[in-house]
């Protein structure tokens, strides 16, 4: 599992894909395009993906609920 301590970079970006899948499943949500971006394995960037304007809000409503 990645942890909040590891520095940028430093991770290894298919368990941080993996760690990211699960923890959106747990909250209801998918992104479909959610995986390593194969571009630049030196920076270790994970694709996003584009996203409906429904899952949007409601991936930014958990974030602000977790920030609280």
């Amino acid at each position: 599992m990645v942890t909040a301590q590891q520095k940028p970079g430093t991770s290894d970006v298919t368990a941080a894909v993996e760690t990211l899948r699960e923890a959106l499943t747990a909250a209801g949500i998918v992104l479909p395009s959610l995986g390593v971006d194969e571009a630049s394995p030196s920076l270790n960037l994970i694709t996003l993906g584009r996203v409906r304007a429904d899952v949007a809000l409601r991936l930014a409503d958990i974030i602000r609920r977790g920030c609280s």
